[in-house]
């Protein structure tokens, strides 16, 4: 009855109670929740650090304030819409140009002003925040992905998911949109995940509704084997996550745009565990490995260095 438990246990794949009882309360103390609950106060917070991130144009904290929206949508023609306290990708709109009246979608839909108000007032009401909590809704720049991912992003922008164990960046993934997961890079929507080499910053395994893909289902194009652009530097920025929040299991989530360069898009206290899946290899040897030699990195150098030397595929 177990045997399907023991095999992903001798593979070294960690589980959500592994992961919340052995790294996630034991290295990301409560109090500290906060800095990464909120994307606003991280966007400050990575900001103050000298790390990038995207604009933001706004931030609309009570129903009253969506009067302002006219005048703050008004200047500029594509933006993102999200919770401050969301989860899942759930509650995010994505505009990527105007017509008229209307609001572009990544997939080529149509939103009114009215159905933006609306939207809006459901992210106040709490609609997608975590536990269900008066929210207030940011309004930021619309990310253009780097040219690199041409072909193999439909209709939004992909991102980098890196695991970040006591400041060593372990495993990592990229999340390409799909028809799907409508222009979001979001597996539960049903975005697609690539493993990446952490040594070389190349593609490797990719896997869609956990089913391995050796292309894009929408575009058809290869997915593995793709180079990701200034790959020690975003191993870089994810090493300085912990250093910024000091919560010891982290998942950092980079965007790269064609003009600006890395930005950080999320920090996460409770990454997901499908990484392991898009890698095909489980976690824990790497997290034991870390554990073993984390005292004597103490810089975010030492750590990318041992993680390029140690987790490549």
């Amino acid at each position: 009855m177990f045997g399907w438990f023991s095999k992903l246990k001798e593979q070294g794949v960690v589980g959500m109670n592994g992961r919340n009882a052995t790294y996630v309360l034991p290295n990301n103390p409560r109090r500290l929740y906060p800095l990464v609950d909120d994307k606003e106060t991280t966007k400050r917070l990575t900001q103050d650090a000298g790390l990038n991130v995207p604009e933001m144009y706004g931030v609309i904290r009570a129903q009253h304030e969506t009067k302002l929206l006219p005048d703050l949508l008004e200047k500029h023609d594509s933006f993102v819409i999200k919770p401050a306290r969301g989860a899942g990708g759930n509650g995010i709109l994505v505009i990527t140009g105007k017509l008229g009246s209307h609001f572009l979608k990544p997939d080529d839909s149509f939103v009114s002003a009215e159905e933006i108000h609306f939207h809006i007032s459901n992210i106040l009401s709490g609609m997608y925040s975590l536990g269900g909590m008066p929210d207030k809704a940011l309004i930021e720049y619309c990310v253009k992905f780097d040219p690199v991912f041409n072909g193999i992003a439909y209709q939004g922008v992909p991102d980098i998911r890196i695991i970040v164990y006591k400041g060593v960046p372990t495993m990592a993934m990229l999340r390409l949109p799909t028809r799907e997961s409508d222009g979001k890079a979001n597996l539960h929507q049903g975005a697609m995940g690539c493993g990446i080499d952490i040594c070389t910053g190349k593609t490797t395994h990719a896997v869609w509704k956990n089913e391995n893909h050796e292309m894009h289902p929408d575009t058809l194009q290869p997915v593995s084997g793709v180079q990701i652009p200034g790959w020690e530097e975003l191993l870089r920025q994810a090493s300085l996550g912990y250093s910024v929040t000091g919560l010891g299991y982290l998942g950092v989530d980079i965007v790269l745009d064609k003009d600006l360069g890395p930005l950080i898009l999320e920090l996460n206290a409770r990454p997901g565990l499908a990484i392991q899946v898009a890698n095909k290899t489980g976690l824990q040897s790497r997290l034991d490995k870390v554990e073993a030699v984390h005292h004597n990195l103490q810089s975010e150098t030492q750590r990318v260095q041992y993680a390029m030397e140690n987790f490549g595929s």
